[in-house]
């Protein structure tokens, strides 16, 4: 397996990383010999275990390094700022809300697998069963939380603007909420945390994994939809690169899509 393994230090926490002037990846400069190093940023299986998937298949003359992050903000900084090659944890809506919102330049490599999300809950069966005045979780990043609005439209809890476009609405979006749900935007990383709490809470598979909840038998609306698949991403200016290509390559093999399947996870390659 050409796989190393490396963590990001305490001085990459999320709130003290800055977005500097884009500069070449390290990686080829710092390969030994006849070997590049690609460094590939994850979070939490399955995506880690893509990337290990990958490492065992890259192509002869390169070699993968996982790198090891705990959110969703700082591997979109470490490639953006060209200390990482390319990072795979999100879907290209959230990555385009990154590139708006911080000038980056952040691109879409390859859809690798489809997301299944659901809303969860411990005490209700079914979205129906949401009480007047009962409490809705949703995350707070503009993907997901029109993700989630739009499950709950769909269920017909909530109606959304028609003139807003499906998966961009927001909660000022809602125009009927007949049963007065309090609806609490959080960080994707709190969701787990709501769960305890709220009467139901939209959850990403990852996320719902560490519970014991899949969306197949513990999900009481459920959706899938092609353009949130998790993609591998990398910078703008590396698109075609050699390294990427060959990157590319390794996550589309035959071994990561029987890695996936092995985790009851859809590829979408």
């Amino acid at each position: 397996m050409r796989l190393r393994l490396r963590s990001i230090g305490a001085a990459l926490a999320v709130g003290s990383l800055a977005l500097l002037t884009a500069g070449c990846s390290p990686s080829a400069g710092e390969a030994g010999g006849d070997v590049v190093t690609i460094k590939v940023a994850a979070t939490v299986t399955p995506m880690t275990d893509v990337v290990e998937a990958a490492a065992e298949v890259i192509e002869k003359g390169y070699e993968i390094e996982l790198v090891p992050v705990s959110d969703y903000v700082q591997p979109n900084v470490l490639v953006e700022n060209g200390e990482i090659d390319a990072n795979f944890v999100q879907f290209v809506p959230f990555m385009e809300e990154f590139n708006t919102k911080n000038d980056a330049s952040l691109a879409g490599v390859k859809p690798i697998y489809s997301t299944v999300v659901a809303f969860y809950s411990k005490t209700l069966s079914s979205l129906d069963e949401l009480p007047q005045g009962g409490s809705v979780v949703i995350p707070n990043d503009s993907a997901n939380a029109a993700r989630a609005l739009q499950l709950l439209a769909d269920q017909s809890i909530i109606t959304l603007d028609p003139s807003v476009e499906r998966f961009t609405a927001k909660v000022a979006d809602i125009t009927e909420n007949p049963r007065e749900l309090t609806i609490t935007q959080v960080d994707l990383l709190q969701l787990n945390t709501a769960y305890e709490e709220a009467d139901a809470v939209f959850n990403l598979p990852s996320f719902a994994r560490q519970l014991g909840l899949t969306p197949v038998d513990n999900g009481l609306a459920v959706e899938q939809d092609p353009q949130f698949a998790v993609t591998l991403v990398t910078r703008e200016d590396k698109l075609g690169t050699p390294e990427i290509a060959a990157l590319e390559k390794a996550f589309t093999s035959d071994h990561v899509r029987e890695t996936l399947e092995s985790l009851d996870v859809p590829p979408a390659f």
